[in-house]
């Protein structure tokens, strides 16, 4: 949920920060990749304030909820998907936009042609961005509470399994989340080689 949420948000963000130009496009192109490499715990401690009882969304209660975790990861992936999607569209054939506007590529001609020539490597910034999302533990303990059936991920089971001395399941957890990366980076794989 989080990387749909992220990346419908963060794709089309991503290609007009990056077909456009604008004051502080500079600074916020260094200001994503900062938050690229925020720890998960302060992306947790900064929802936690915001969700609790005192917080601006406490009335919402939201904490400890999945909602919470979703919005947490959400937020950790988001300049992910967001940067590599800029990084992407600029790094594809710099006669692409010139062309497309040449031959009288409206604005949003331009955007899905943009999207088209480049989507493999915008699939790439997803799968990364699911990445990060499935190996995340610090928002998802500290927003979820790790409650057994409801908010409970499997990163946060494998922490609380080796916590308990239980290593055989906590590493059985781990080969079964590595199964569930390769196979989706393995679909991604397939795609590519099929020209979707």
């Amino acid at each position: 949920m989080a990387v749909f949420v992220a990346s419908i948000l963060a794709i089309p963000l991503g290609t007009l920060v990056a077909i456009n130009e604008f004051p502080g496009k500079r600074f916020l192109q260094q200001l994503l990749n900062t938050l690229m490499a925020m720890p998960t715990v302060v992306v947790g401690l900064l929802l936690y304030g915001v969700l609790s009882r005192q917080g601006a969304l406490g009335d919402l209660g939201l904490l400890y909820t999945q909602w919470a975790v979703v919005l947490g990861e959400c937020l950790l992936i988001l300049p992910i998907i967001l940067n590599l999607t800029v990084t992407a569209i600029q790094s594809a054939d710099s006669r692409l936009l010139p062309t497309l506007l040449t031959l009288g590529a409206n604005h949003w001609q331009l955007i899905m042609m943009v999207l088209s020539e480049t989507r493999f490597a915008i699939m790439t910034a997803i799968v990364t961005g699911f990445g990060r999302a499935i190996s995340e533990v610090g928002a998802a303990m500290m927003l979820g509470g790790n409650i057994e059936g409801f908010t409970r991920t499997m990163t946060t089971a494998i922490a609380l399994e080796t916590n308990k001395g239980e290593f055989e399941f906590g590493l059985a957890l781990g080969i079964l989340l590595l199964t569930i990366a390769f196979l989706v980076n393995y679909g991604l794989l397939l795609l590519q080689r099929k020209g979707i």
